[in-house]
């Protein structure tokens, strides 16, 4: 559910961004984003959030954001946008680096009476997020909001999955107070319907493929990783957390290792499992953190990505490594059931089923043919997969937020 950038200059999981280049509308909106979470932070909601920020202003439309200070990017002298509105945060307990944004109501509500919106995008569900939405429902302000992360999916992997049906009672009780939710795939708005929510629009994620590409493949990097380049490197990127199931990756590299199919593999991102994993696995290769061009050149330096994670709105990663042309191997939901056709632009696994998942990247990685064919095709198969659509997509949702009338308080 990724060293130093710029603002707005990273995909999800740290490569640049690209802004949408069409002219924009006509009519020019004043959008406030609401968001826990931002860049120079690294992680999916962050940076699609800034993508989309990003995009709207290249569209021509005068957009604020409201975050907490961070410690790195807010330090005297670091520039931030000039219409950012900062608030207070507190440290969000096993996510380092990120921020729980405190209730706000009262400055939004000083700052929106002064500096009125035409929409406000609350992008996070925690204390700063509900306190915008009550503040914008205060003032009749039309508010959208995200749902950007699986919360409640993530309790039973931090052994609490007696809490998971209080998380999803209170997140429906958020989105539902909202115009209407933002989500990221057509399943994922089954399911959330399924559960109660109300008045979902789809909206999809891009890719940059100018950035991620199979030329930036790197015989020096794959050597330095100890492999030839006829053999198979596995690669995943993405935070080193419990609920992305990385557990089940190294059991599927192991079986690939067992039948001589696999030589490295590879992790890039950081956080709470990497020292347990670093300590009981010290033949895995962790890079850590990486953005950019050296995102990109262990993208396409690997053969194969595994992404095992059973709590995903969308995973951009999954686009990423498509588009650098690498295997997918992941569930059957998401941006794979999306993006990836079984057998011919990656390998889609039935939802849950790990026996099945192990199974499906040792049958990829034993057969050269097949390995072959999936990543030439897969880049191809991304070549609509704009951001600039996605930004468009997200101005006529927010377009029709403006045309609903919200019901009374």
């Amino acid at each position: 559910m990724m060293s130093a950038i710029h603002l707005g200059a990273q995909s999800a999981a740290g490569g640049q961004l690209e802004t949408a280049s069409r002219p924009g509308p006509s009519f020019r909106r004043r959008v406030c984003v609401v968001s826990e979470t931002y860049p120079l932070e690294i992680n999916g909601v962050a940076l699609t959030v800034a993508r989309l920020v990003n995009g709207l202003r290249a569209r021509g439309h005068a957009v604020s954001v409201v975050r907490p200070r961070q410690r790195v990017a807010d330090r005297p002298g670091h520039r931030r946008g000039p219409e950012d509105v900062l608030v207070h945060g507190a440290p969000l307990p096993g996510y380092r680096g990120l921020q729980l944004g405190l209730p706000a109501g009262s400055t939004l509500h000083r700052h929106w009476t002064r500096h009125r919106p035409d929409v406000v995008y609350v992008a996070t569900e925690g204390p700063l997020g509900w306190s915008a939405v009550r503040a914008a429902r205060r003032l009749d302000l039309p508010v959208v909001s995200g749902f950007h992360t699986n919360f409640h999916g993530y309790a039973k992997h931090y052994h609490a999955g007696w809490f998971e049906r209080v998380i999803a009672g209170y997140l429906r009780r958020f989105h539902n107070r909202t115009t209407g939710t933002v989500v990221a795939t057509a399943d994922l708005r089954d399911r959330l319907h399924a559960l109660g929510f109300t008045n979902l629009s789809v909206l999809g994620r891009g890719v940059d493929g100018r950035l991620f590409t199979p030329a930036r493949r790197c015989a020096a990097l794959r050597a330095a990783w100890g492999v030839s380049e006829h053999e198979v490197v596995v690669l995943y990127v993405g935070r080193i957390a419990p609920e992305k199931n990385l557990e089940l990756a190294i059991d599927a590299y192991r079986a690939m290792q067992v039948l001589g199919t696999s030589r490295r593999f590879v992790l890039v991102g950081d956080g709470p499992q990497r020292a347990a994993l670093q300590k009981r696995h010290p033949d895995l290769r962790f890079c850590g953190v990486l953005t950019g061009e050296e995102l990109a050149v262990h993208y396409a330096s690997a053969d194969i990505f595994l992404f095992p994670s059973e709590t995903e709105t969308f995973g951009n990663v999954t686009l990423e490594a498509m588009a650098s042309g690498l295997a997918v191997v992941a569930y059957d939901y998401a941006a794979a059931r999306m993006h990836v056709t079984h057998g011919e632009t990656g390998v889609l696994i039935p939802y849950g089923q790990a026996s099945a998942f192990v199974e499906g990247a040792v049958g990829l990685a034993r057969s050269p043919l097949l390995l072959a064919r999936v990543r030439r095709r897969a880049p191809a198969s991304l070549a609509l997969v704009a951001w600039a659509r996605v930004v468009e997509r997200f101005e006529a949702i927010l377009t029709d937020a403006l045309e609903q009338r919200r019901e009374p308080l």
